[in-house]
């Protein structure tokens, strides 16, 4: 365990995970919201993302300076460095795509509900997978290649999801303007974004596990 000489910095890394979870299942509340056009209770996810991302960014300082002061696994704290920043990277996308369906406000068509909610579906599936993963590294390095081997399937069947969305959108012609299918296209690509920074988290924990097996 990575950890094993302090709980306290155990217990602050998991609460880091459990908010990085929380927030891909604020999202989809928000976007299902946006989709149902239900104003209210989307601001009100909106709201409750951004004060997750101030306590995940407060607890992720805290990680940071007990490992600075304590002098806690010299050898490792690098790579914890970099998971923390590209764990809250997740979060920070999370955020930033209900911020801007509250900004720009895009008219989506009701027949590509389905469509935006099952990317949203997997891109959250890609996130659940790698907290999984992040959890079985702290416990053992070693023993993270299946999760991370299902990131890499939900984000391919993110990606999937999203190319299928875009051709749907550009083919339709009940959809006159352009701007129209550009923009939703663009809100695509942010909901796909979240599963991409879960797969930039799974790279760097594959390379973390091969270190500590040379």
């Amino acid at each position: 365990m990575l950890f094993k000489k302090t709980k306290s910095l155990e217990d602050k890394f998991n609460k880091f995970l459990n908010l990085t979870n929380d927030a891909v299942l604020i999202l989809n509340e928000g976007i299902k919201c946006y989709l149902e056009k239900d104003k209210e209770n989307f601001d009100h996810y909106l709201n409750k993302l951004i004060e997750h991302e101030g306590k995940a960014d407060s607890i992720r300082k805290d990680i940071e300076i007990e490992l600075y002061q304590k002098t806690l696994i010299p050898e490792s704290r690098g790579d914890i460095f970099d998971l923390l920043e590209n764990l809250d990277d997740i979060i920070n996308q999370a955020k930033e795509t209900l911020m801007e369906f509250s900004i720009e406000i895009p008219s989506i068509p009701q027949k590509y509900n389905d469509d935006f909610s099952k990317l949203t579906e997997y891109s959250i599936n890609a996130v659940n997978q790698v907290v999984k993963a992040s959890r079985r590294f702290i416990q053992d390095p070693s023993n993270v290649e299946h999760n991370i081997h299902k990131v890499y399937h939900w984000e391919k069947e993110a990606d999937r999801q999203s190319e299928q969305l875009k051709r749907k959108v550009f083919r339709d012609n009940s959809i006159v303007k352009l701007s129209m299918k550009i923009h939703l296209r663009y809100f695509a690509l942010h909901i796909d974004m979240v599963a991409d920074k879960a797969e930039d988290v799974a790279d760097r924990l594959s390379i973390y596990a091969i270190k500590r097996s040379i």
